[in-house]
């Protein structure tokens, strides 16, 4: 079952390693306001909504939770970077 648009802010922001106040002042909002988003008691504007996805580099859809797919920006990557990193995915799913 795919997360919620509040369970996915939450999720993405405590893996990139922010508190609430930090990612607020990244989004030029309050605390209070990511507060709201992520108990889901307001919805980011569609702009904001944007630019969430923009700065953890993932879909509008799996923002919403539409999606499930997550994605790696390997943009400015080398091949054998890639390969490297490709390995490293299966090696994970593997186990």
């Amino acid at each position: 079952m795919e997360k919620t648009l509040n369970e996915n802010i939450k999720y993405l922001r405590t893996q990139s390693g922010m508190n609430q106040v930090e990612f607020a002042k990244k989004m030029s909002v309050t605390k209070q306001c990511v507060s709201n988003w992520e108990n889901d008691n307001v919805l980011p504007s569609i702009e904001m909504l944007v630019r969430i996805a923009k700065f953890f580099n993932v879909s509008t859809d799996y923002l919403l939770g539409i999606e499930a797919k997550e994605t790696i920006d390997v943009q400015g990557l080398t091949a054998d970077e890639i390969s490297h990193i490709r390995l490293l995915v299966s090696d994970i799913k593997n186990k």
